[in-house]
């Protein structure tokens, strides 16, 4: 696939279980990140939900307010995660150990469930909680929450892309 008639260095897809929240959130974190670092010819990002209950929904609005008061803009409509995939995009990040599991049944091979990480294996204070909670049915201050751990783990994954971008 090509990015403005490039090929991009690197491809991200971020995966949630219904792609409203948390992967949108990453989705959109991660776009004010690569564009800040002049990459967003070089980076190409998507998000996706293992399942499709919410198919065709634009982002959560509490999610969309929450990245808005960080100056972070949300957009785009959820999809399920397709097989096809595996092949579209270099690394597939799931926002928690259930949708990692989830997307292992769907990889159609080895190489291709290889790609799979979790988000806060890029964060270096993540420790060993690497799940990014789902805000969906908690209070409203769990989507800043989820902004705090989304950002901090995208630092890091940038950081993990670079290498990839400078090696292409």
């Amino acid at each position: 696939m090509t990015v403005g008639g490039r090929a991009p260095g690197a491809s991200v897809l971020f995966v949630c279980m219904g792609n409203i929240c948390r992967s949108p959130t990453a989705e959109g974190v991660m776009r004010a990140l690569v564009a800040e670092a002049g990459l967003s010819d070089r980076i190409r990002l998507d998000s996706a939900g293992t399942g499709a209950w919410h198919a065709g929904s634009s982002p959560d609005p509490r999610s969309t307010e929450a990245a808005a008061l960080r100056g972070i803009r949300l957009e785009g409509a959820a999809r399920q995660v397709r097989v096809e995939d595996f092949e579209a995009f270099d690394v597939i990040v799931a926002l928690d150990r259930a949708n990692a599991r989830d997307l292992r049944r769907l990889a159609p091979d080895v190489d291709a469930a290889a790609k799979i990480r979790l988000l806060r294996e890029f964060d270096p204070a993540a420790g060993g909680d690497l799940d990014v909670p789902d805000p969906y049915y908690g209070e409203a201050d769990g989507f800043g929450r989820v902004l705090d751990l989304v950002d901090a783990a995208c630092r890091g994954l940038l950081n993990d892309l670079l290498a990839r971008v400078d090696a292409a």
